[in-house]
């Protein structure tokens, strides 16, 4: 279980107790020769402090506002140092040193670490400069610095454990990513493995029951099936029962079909391959010529599927397979190219 703590409690809790800064000065009046410096003092604080508790976009607070908190550290100082000459007198006159700490606290915990440490180093050197080194940790400089410290090492800490939560997370995803491809490549493997069951298995009865003797029918029957299941491997997304209809009617007048799918299509919404889907058995059932070649088309084309009717020689067929043509092969007749488009526009055929 993840504790989180609301941001506006945080906000309100650094904005109640930077107050109280601003309490124990004006409780301090007296004991400055003059009230205006160290009330200019109270104001440039409060204003650094507001505008530094304010919700940006980014948690990292604004450069600009980092380089502010720096120059009000110095205005500060010297307001409220310069009307107390003899040092704050055991009263609550030195207000700002621990103010200047709280100011810097907060741009360190808004990521701005070397701009909070500057600030420090400067309310050091112009405290010694003021009462010497010896009155530091009764004017509470070293707990201020204490205090940045620590809010920095927890700010390295809280990145530190903000990265790893963030690589987990990728971790997490990318496991999740692996088990599902897993899982998806179990069921296509399953459901190919039924549906070839499906198809294989009269004909598979019938060559048991004839002991394996079978007629010519029967065997041509086989090598019609072997290119059904051959087209369920390589034409996946290509098939509905109105394509696979067509295929098997034109393998049966002789036609040779090859259906290649190479993911063109498979991002299509279901309506609009549907509609490739019927295109292509139409173009199916009505060509005659030797051979059909069925292949989809890259996504990035306005294409979605080619669909190449040949007849005679073989040069068409191998250079539409990728394969080299022999020496002594004939050339082809292309007796149809149609290209199905990916979207709800007529096809052109030539």
């Amino acid at each position: 279980m993840i504790i989180s703590i609301p941001r506006s409690l945080i906000i309100t809790l650094a904005a109640i107790f930077s107050a109280y800064h601003l309490v124990l000065a004006a409780v301090s009046f007296d004991v400055a020769e003059s009230r205006g410096p160290v009330i200019a003092a109270m104001v440039i604080y409060a204003a650094a402090t507001t505008a530094s508790l304010l919700p940006y976009r980014s948690p990292r607070m604004p450069i600009w506002l980092a380089a502010f908190n720096v120059i009000a550290t110095i205005a500060i100082s010297l307001l409220v140092t310069s009307q107390l000459p003899d040092g704050p007198g055991g009263s609550y006159a030195a207000w700002h040193t621990a103010a200047i700490g709280t100011l810097m606290v907060i741009t360190s915990t808004r990521m701005r670490q070397s701009f909070a440490w500057v600030g420090v180093g400067v309310l050091v050197a112009q405290s010694i400069a003021w009462q010497g080194v010896g009155e530091l940790a009764d004017l509470g400089i070293v707990g201020s610095v204490v205090w940045v410290g620590i809010s920095h090492a927890l700010a390295y800490s809280l990145a530190a454990a903000a990265r790893d939560a963030r690589q987990y997370a990728l971790a997490e995803r990318e496991a999740a990513e692996w088990r599902a491809a897993q899982e998806a490549h179990v069921f296509e493997r399953q459901f190919r493995l039924g549906q070839t069951a499906r198809m294989a298995t009269p004909m598979l009865r019938q060559i048991v029951a004839s002991g394996g003797n079978l007629t010519e029918e029967e065997r041509q029957e086989c090598l019609y099936l072997e290119g059904a299941i051959r087209d369920e491997i390589r034409g996946r997304t290509l098939l509905n029962d109105r394509v696979r209809a067509a295929v098997m009617a034109s393998r049966r007048r002789g036609t040779t079909v090859t259906l290649l799918d190479e993911g063109g299509i498979d991002d299509l919404p279901d309506d609009e391959r549907d509609r490739v889907l019927d295109r292509l058995a139409v173009a199916v059932e009505e060509t005659r010529t030797d051979r059909i070649v069925v292949r989809t088309v890259p996504v990035g084309s306005d294409i979605a599927v080619t669909v190449v009717g040949l007849s005679s020689g073989n040069d068409g067929i191998h250079s539409l397979l990728g394969h080299e043509p022999d020496d002594d092969d004939d050339g082809d007749e292309i007796d149809l190219w149609l290209e199905i488009p990916r979207v709800g526009a007529a096809a052109t055929a030539v």
